[in-house]
């Protein structure tokens, strides 16, 4: 007698499903989400397929959400919201969509950079934008190359890039000098001259006039597999 066919799978709904698009949109894999959280490599893979355990602690729950840049809510099953009152949402307006640019910013000796044209977007939680204080920044993603800024930005990192017009400050900046774009730790070196400063102690400060660098925005987030 021929054997019954195996029932089908039943789709992914709620936070199972909302956690695999992340990690699938985020490249990061279940496996390393899942010792991110300091358990075995399956246990997220049991989470989504199986259902074991049957809901996230809180804690790994908070560790995944900003690990993936998103609300707590949405990583949590609509019972265990009950105790909170509805908010009324319009939903076309819970996500910005920032445009990732076919740009690289050298992390490394400098490059002539490409297109500018944004070839796809991230989608990011507008209550997490406005929790970082980033509900008014004009946005953009491009990726580093080069090893200049290791271990803080690693080839192949996409970076957030703020292009707000706003009073230069010290930090972490995108920068154009002459035709290469670059990322680097911008300090002031006073007299009318900025210091460009690499994390990677290998490669030597570059100190020139501030008018030949043009700030092109502030790197205020980073991304990339673990």
């Amino acid at each position: 007698m021929a054997k019954p066919a195996p029932a089908p799978r039943e789709p992914l709904a709620g936070p199972r499903a909302r956690l695999l698009q992340l990690s699938q949109e985020r490249g990061a894999s279940l496996a390393a989400l899942s010792e991110l959280l300091g358990r075995n490599p399956t246990y997220l893979q049991q989470f989504i397929r199986k259902g074991s355990p049957r809901k996230l602690e809180e804690q790994d729950r908070a560790t995944l959400a900003r690990f993936l840049g998103v609300a707590e809510e949405e990583l949590r099953e609509a019972k265990d919201n009950s105790y909170a009152q509805p908010v009324n949402r319009d939903p076309a307006g819970e996500w910005v969509e920032v445009p990732r640019l076919d740009l690289g910013a050298s992390a490394g000796p400098g490059r002539v950079p490409g297109g500018e044209a944004a070839f796809d977007t991230f989608r990011f939680s507008r209550r997490w934008l406005e929790e970082q204080g980033l509900a008014r920044a004009e946005l953009s993603a491009i990726r580093v190359e080069g090893d200049s800024m290791e271990p803080l930005l690693n080839d192949g990192d996409e970076i957030l890039v703020d292009r707000s017009p706003r009073p230069f400050r010290d930090g972490l900046h995108v920068v154009r000098l002459g035709d290469t774009l670059m990322v680097k730790r911008v300090a002031s070196a006073g007299a009318g001259r900025i210091a460009l400063l690499s994390q990677n102690l290998a490669y030597p400060p570059v100190e020139v006039a501030a008018e030949e660098v043009e700030i092109i925005g502030r790197v205020v987030w980073k991304g990339g597999r673990v």
